[in-house]
């Protein structure tokens, strides 16, 4: 049966998620190839063409990391083949250094790269706006304020991006990959999905002869674009025959039309989707009617920059934006009611007026039930001590990084993606501490193996921890090349972890199941004695499927999990299961220790720390 979101039904309507949307924008745009490594707030964009591609017959895959993405997209596009390529905001920085290359080449099939940003880091670690790339690489950036206009504007773009040759960056944020929206479908158009090559040496192959002449190129085709963007259908003057005029770039448009409701006084509007390059004749227009105008954009002031620079001593209009709407965090209702208020000469009444807070309590984020991770941060903290060494923890980014809460306080740095061995290395030659990097099994193909290889080239004595569950799983359980199949489904070869790190040259590398607590424990002491011995690096593979993984599969099979329960008579309330393990299902009910059997996975680790053997099996 086709998968809804494949359906050629022009004019049904579904209620679809922003990041769906864009999706569904790339299947009637024909889209041929879509490559994509999984970061949030970007992920679903790719795992709703994955449901696609089977019944439309285009290829998809996961990349092992972002720069592999975008080029496997363009290599398609070379062919003009139409090509996606989706990542979050700082998945750009890893991809860069192709994407600049690209905007001198241009492209020729549509290429969309769909760069998710996310304000208030809500799952990142920094706040970015990738606007500035597209000025840095003279690639169009455009934005959406809404899913069905996010999947309108993604279908238009492989034509924009094609008519000007040119790659085309699709900006979203969290608020809009996240929200739902009704979406009407329109016609899938026909699709290629294999291309030819032709060779093109003064095109393709960036010589610095070569490069000197797309260069021109690239000068001439954006300004080409910059005349092109003030007919783009997603930018419009919304003229209510106000004064005061309001330019709102992408999702800030939302914001800007629902306080307007609650707002006395009126103002124009101009719409802007295309903010790099801007549409410098309808801004010019929109500046001539409006002696005051306030810019409302998410992050960086992008547009009211450029709009300030492109007008500088030819217009006398008083140009407000970031000084009234901020720069930090996400928009929301409040603070754009809150600068408007402000622009208009209003009182600004609070947002108690329009809009109802519910108070909803905290949710740290913790390890699952049952996670491994968890059972390999006990025993490393056990090896520590009793090797007898200080130590300092680079970390990595995944589900592992929240080894940095009590009680492990097992991660010391976390910069980006693979930082951890790197820092590792410059740890290891400057201090004398035992060195203890950690990291995942997806990060260390994405971004992981460059630095082991520097630790064993330049003889860095330091421990790389890798904990295997066998999945991306902090993104939603993605494959990677260590699970054994691919984004179709299609079994694939396994790159074990344990091979590629003997075959850049570690000497020591054990593997381990972390669920044996005294395995791992012999196994990093006998690493870290090994470190300090040799003074070369060793390697832990701490291998034992994601929890939720494992809990879906058996409940899909009708089979039982096995869970545990406390012995009270056996139980001292000594606490080390709650303070030093701290799994969640874990409680103190008064003095003894109670588990909510209804979060137990049957991991077994309880049992194995439990000084009395208070943790029992249920019998099944």
């Amino acid at each position: 049966m086709t998968h809804p979101i494949a359906l050629n039904q022009p004019g049904k309507k579904m209620l679809l998620l922003g990041n769906e949307a864009i999706a569904r924008g790339a299947i009637e745009a024909g889209i041929g190839l879509a490559a994509a490594y999984p970061g949030t707030p970007s992920t679903e964009v790719m795992e709703t063409l994955i449901l696609a591609a089977k019944d439309l017959g285009f290829y998809v895959e996961w990349s092992v990391n972002e720069k592999v993405a975008l080029e496997v997209a363009f290599g398609a596009s070379i062919t003009g083949i139409r090509s996606l390529v989706a990542m979050k905001h700082v998945g750009v920085n890893v991809a860069m250094d192709s994407l600049v290359s690209l905007g001198y080449t241009g492209v020729n099939g549509g290429f969309l790269l769909v760069s998710a940003e996310d304000p208030s880091m809500h799952s990142s670690q920094n706040e970015q706006d990738n606007r500035w790339i597209g000025i840095l690489s003279y690639i169009p950036v455009f934005e959406a304020y809404n899913p069905h206009e996010a999947k309108e504007l993604t279908r238009y773009l492989f034509g924009f991006s094609e008519d000007h040759e040119t790659p085309v960056i699709l900006r979203t944020t969290t608020r809009l990959s996240h929200t739902r929206g009704v979406v009407e479908y329109g016609e899938i158009r026909d699709r290629k999905v294999k291309g030819k090559f032709e060779r093109n040496i003064g095109r393709w192959v960036l010589l610095p002869r070569n490069a000197r002449i797309r260069r021109e190129i690239q000068l001439s085709r954006w300004e080409k674009i910059m005349d092109a963007v003030n007919n783009v259908p997603f930018n419009w003057i919304e003229d209510n025959g106000a004064e005061d005029g309001v330019i709102a770039v992408g999702s800030a448009y939302g914001y800007v039309k629902e306080a307007a409701a609650s707002i006395e006084k009126s103002f124009d509007i101009l719409k802007i989707s295309s903010s790099v390059p801007f549409p410098m004749k309808l801004v010019d227009k929109f500046l001539e009617a409006h002696p005051r105008v306030l810019v409302v954009e998410e992050l960086e002031p992008v547009v009211e920059m450029s709009i300030k620079n492109s007008f500088y001593g030819s217009s006398d209009v008083e140009i407000r934006g970031k000084d009234l709407v901020g720069y930090k965090g996400e928009l929301n209702l409040d603070r754009v009611y809150k600068a408007l208020s402000e622009f208009l000469g209003l009182p600004y009444k609070g947002k108690e007026d329009y809009q109802r807070d519910i108070p909803i309590p905290g949710r740290p984020p913790v390890l699952c039930p049952g996670c491994p991770h968890r059972a390999t941060f006990f025993a490393l903290r056990k090896a520590v001590n009793m090797s007898r060494v200080n130590a300092i923890y680079p970390g990595d980014i995944g589900c592992y990084t929240l080894g940095v809460q009590p009680p492990y306080e097992e991660v010391d740095t976390t910069i980006s993606m693979g930082s951890g061995i790197g820092i590792a290395n410059g740890l290891a030659h400057t201090q004398d501490n035992m060195v203890i990097a950690t990291i995942g099994d997806s990060t260390f193909y994405h971004a992981g193996i460059p630095g082991l290889i520097n630790a064993v080239y330049n003889f860095s004595p330091l421990l790389l921890v890798v904990m295997d569950n066998e999945v991306t799983a902090m993104t939603g359980d993605q494959p990677n090349p260590g699970t054994g199949y691919t984004a179709l489904g299609r079994g694939a070869e396994r790159i074990p972890i344990e091979d590629i790190a003997r075959g850049v040259g570690v000497k020591r590398v054990k593997v381990v199941d972390p669920y044996n607590v005294k395995e791992t424990l012999n196994a990093l002491k006998d690493l870290i004695s090994y470190i300090k011995d040799e003074g070369k690096p060793g390697v832990l593979v701490a291998r034992r499927e994601c929890s939720l993984v494992y809990v879906r599969r058996v409940r899909r099979k009708g089979e039982v999990i096995p869970t545990y329960y406390v012995d009270d008579d056996k139980c001292t309330g000594c606490r080390i299961c709650v303070d030093q393990f701290a799994c969640p299902a874990i409680f103190m009910v008064g003095d003894k220790a109670w588990i909510d059997e209804s979060m137990c996975t049957g991991c077994g680790v309880c049992d194995q720390i439990c000084p009395f053997k208070a943790f029992q099996m249920r019998g099944i």
